[in-house]
């Protein structure tokens, strides 16, 4: 009992003693309050991305090396008005009430980017990443990688796979990398590829568009839509291997940054 009493009073004398001091209490609140991301955390194609989109919409107030607002520097890492992503995420859409920074109708990917770029501006050598080119990566989409056999894109391609017309609205530069090189690993739930059986031994393979408790609705591989009650079928297996292949060899380093930089350009606009 003896030592649990002199605990406490030694927990209630440094609590006290915090309260007297003040600093203390801010050392601690701000120990413990978020870091920011390290740079290493940054994918090189959401970076050499970002770095593009600053250029054409940044350097007019905050100049090439992010020191053009006075009392403002990028390059330093740390930021007036932000400390986590989140923080970035929210100036940058909603802009600074009173100053001249502006709110900026960024849609996902161009946020990615752009807070990649901001992160990693000390740090980054324009000449050690290329961001791509979209016209050129159009033509190894549709050429070399032959992408429209099972991808849709605005009225062309194959429906087969996802419709691409807005993959550059929702998806980052490093993910839509990692999606060409690694595709299982990248995959969304809902475009798993399905495997059914129906009761009479007709066999489905195809593409979920939704589902719920009862049903599902594919798209299967000759482009048909099928309406399925689950009670019907003797056989429903989601499976986990993507059916696109990896274009890690198909493809080279500059090839993949080109197809990229298209995939990108497509916002559904």
């Amino acid at each position: 009992m003896r030592v649990r009493q002199r605990l406490l009073i030694v927990l209630v004398g440094v609590l006290v003693g915090l309260a007297i001091t003040g600093p203390p209490v801010v050392a601690l609140v701000a120990a413990q309050a978020p870091a920011a991301a390290p740079p290493g955390d940054y994918a090189p194609a959401d970076i050499a991305y970002g770095a593009r989109l600053y250029d054409a919409q940044c350097t007019t107030c905050h100049g090439a090396n992010g020191d053009g607002v006075g009392g403002v520097d990028f390059r330093s890492g740390k930021f007036r008005n932000a400390v986590t992503d989140q923080d970035l995420t929210r100036v940058i859409t909603n802009g600074i009430q009173g100053t001249g920074m502006l709110a900026f109708k960024f849609d996902a990917s161009e946020l990615a980017g752009t807070i990649a770029y901001l992160r990693n501006m000390n740090s980054f050598d324009r000449g050690s990443v290329n961001a791509g080119d979209a016209g050129r990566g159009r033509m190894a989409f549709d050429g070399k990688g032959d992408c429209a056999r099972c991808h849709r894109v605005g009225a062309q391609g194959s429906r087969v796979a996802p419709d691409l017309s807005d993959i550059g609205a929702i998806r980052s530069a490093g993910s839509l990398l990692r999606s060409l090189t690694d595709p299982t690993n990248q995959m969304m739930p809902i475009n798993r590829p399905v495997r059914v059986v129906t009761r009479d031994g007709k066999v489905i393979n195809g593409r979920r568009l939704n589902e719920d408790t009862y049903t599902v609705q594919l798209i299967d591989d000759q482009e048909k839509l099928v309406s399925l009650t689950k009670a019907d079928l003797r056989e429903y297996t989601i499976l986990t291997v993507s059916p696109m292949p990896s274009f890690k060899s198909r493809l080279t380093e500059d090839e993949l940054a080109d197809v990229v930089a298209y995939l990108l350009s497509l916002k559904g606009r």
